[in-house]
């Protein structure tokens, strides 16, 4: 017979029970928080964005000539926001070559200086360029803000081999020695001090020198920019590249 052991140990476990029901969620709290982490599972990286994708039937690059003198990159830049998946490529091209790099060569478009060949071509005027008057920096030319024609009575004119503006000046002298083989020549035969060049602006400032000025020709001839490419070859980059052109934007429709 076991003495007062029923009498002492009922009343413990009645405080026992009686606590475990004034908290129910205690166990479920204690699971929860002893519950060990997955081994080896880490938190997901952020998704990153995707990479642009290049459209199956493009090519990976496009060819764009432009003269010397040209100044694209406004339009290059635009192309590059515009078509970040298809690399543009600028060459330099010979004015004399110009037609021949767009028949037979690999561009895909040109900015050309008229006049040209337009045969199998398409054309799109862009602007034109002012002439000027290249002389050597201490010359008494660079006393006038403009030059006329007139103004060149009596001086020697140099004509560069590379000549795009066929100028015709009455009363210039012609040099007595060979034409230079190209503007940039032309121009450092004139900042010596010998006879004067008539070029674009553009030219004029591609081959900017310390020793030489320009001085804007008043109603002399003007060169005319365009863009050009093959007819049977307008491609959907070159209708692209058209469309930065004219300024419209990647949402415009074509026309």
């Amino acid at each position: 017979m076991v003495k007062g052991g029923g009498a002492r140990g009922a009343p413990q476990r009645g405080r026992k029970d009686a606590a475990a029901r004034r908290k129910p969620g205690a166990h479920a709290k204690q699971a929860k928080q002893a519950k060990p982490a997955t081994p080896g599972k880490r938190a997901p990286r952020p998704a990153a964005p995707p990479e642009p994708q290049r459209e199956p039937d493009l090519p990976s690059t496009f060819v764009l000539g432009a003269i010397p003198g040209a100044t694209p990159g406004k339009w290059i830049d635009a192309w590059r926001e515009r078509m970040p998946h298809v690399e543009l490529e600028l060459r330099t091209v010979a004015v004399a070559h110009q037609r021949a790099e767009l028949v037979e060569g690999d561009l895909d478009a040109a900015i050309v200086r008229l006049p040209i060949d337009r045969e199998g071509l398409h054309v799109i005027p862009l602007y034109e360029e002012q002439a000027v008057v290249v002389v050597a920096k201490d010359s008494h030319l660079t006393a006038a803000d403009e030059l006329e024609l007139s103004d060149l009575d009596g001086e020697v004119l140099i004509v560069p081999a590379d000549d795009v503006l066929s100028a015709v000046v009455p009363g210039a002298v012609a040099p007595r020695f060979d034409p230079p083989e190209t503007t940039e020549d032309a121009i450092a035969t004139v900042a010596a001090g010998v006879g004067a060049v008539i070029v674009p602006m553009s030219l004029a400032r591609l081959h900017h020198r310390k020793d030489a000025a320009s001085v804007p020709l008043r109603e002399g001839p003007v060169s005319q920019v365009a863009l050009a490419w093959q007819a049977d070859r307008t491609t959907p980059l070159v209708e692209t590249f058209v469309g930065i052109v004219r300024g419209r934007t990647a949402n415009s429709s074509r026309g």
